[in-house]
């Protein structure tokens, strides 16, 4: 998630994205997003067990931002909120 094009940025895991994105959307939960107004999903990743999602956020996590942005570039250059398209 980022707060814009190039912002702040946030990596984490769930079980559940579309209600995840909401609830960090909305402001429901304190913490790192709502302070920053980390609130555009730019990029997502599906995987088959929580296991390998956790392994690849701790992964994600130890990235420089560079790298970071760079995946996001790759898949989504115009830095557009998908969530839409994951709700519809």
């Amino acid at each position: 998630m980022a707060s814009k094009r190039n912002g702040t940025l946030y990596i984490g895991v769930t079980n559940d994205v579309v209600r995840r994105v909401w609830e960090h959307k909305s402001n429901v939960v304190d913490g790192f997003t709502k302070k920053y107004g980390v609130h555009m999903l730019v990029y997502y990743e599906l995987h088959e067990t929580m296991p390998d999602a956790i392994l690849r956020e701790k992964q994600m996590k130890r990235w420089n931002r560079a790298w970071k942005i760079e995946l996001i570039q790759s898949i989504n250059p115009e830095w557009r909120d998908v969530y839409q398209d994951i709700v519809s």
